[in-house]
């Protein structure tokens, strides 16, 4: 499938965008510059493999993500650390008990190195918290059911909150 019309999906693309720019605790960017970058990216990407609307979504959503990491490396690298992006686990990824802010930066290591353990768990993640897909839009873009998603959403969940507690310590 081609890159699909800005017009057909820029509305959800914005949606998406927006969840990006609320968990931002330093507004590095707007919705709508966040929307244009990765969908020039992605409409510009050669190897365009899409298999429809909710995986090109998808893959979008996974584009802002390292848009915004590229961007908190950069100001980290220019302030030595100093101004680092924080997002907050909200209620799209409830984990017991906590609503703390994360460094964007140690999350997307920690889903790195997630996915290096298990690559389906971490596309669960990208998908829902990031791509802010329901358990039935996750199940259709990943091609699996929606039992197995929230299998791997619980597990996934308590393995972030896990490894991102230690790596506070």
């Amino acid at each position: 499938m081609a890159t699909p019309p800005i017009e057909e999906v820029y509305a959800e693309l914005r949606r998406i965008a927006n969840g990006y720019v609320r968990r931002e605790k330093h507004k590095s960017v707007q919705a709508t510059e966040l929307v244009h970058e990765a969908y020039l990216r992605l409409a510009h990407d050669p190897k365009g493999r899409w298999n429809n609307r909710t995986h090109f979504l998808a893959i979008a959503a996974i584009s802002m993500r390292r848009l915004l990491v590229e961007r908190a490396r950069a100001r980290g690298a220019a302030k030595r650390g100093g101004d680092d992006v924080r997002v907050t686990f909200n209620e799209a990824l409830p984990v017991a008990g906590t609503n703390q802010d994360l460094d964007l930066i140690a999350l997307d290591a920690a889903l790195t190195k997630l996915a290096a353990e298990n690559a389906d768990h971490a596309r669960v993640v990208e998908l829902r918290y990031f791509g802010g897909l329901t358990v039935e839009e996750t199940a259709e873009a990943m091609d699996i059911s929606p039992a197995t998603v929230k299998r791997h959403w619980t597990v996934a969940r308590a393995w972030l909150l896990r490894e991102l507690e230690q790596g506070r310590s």
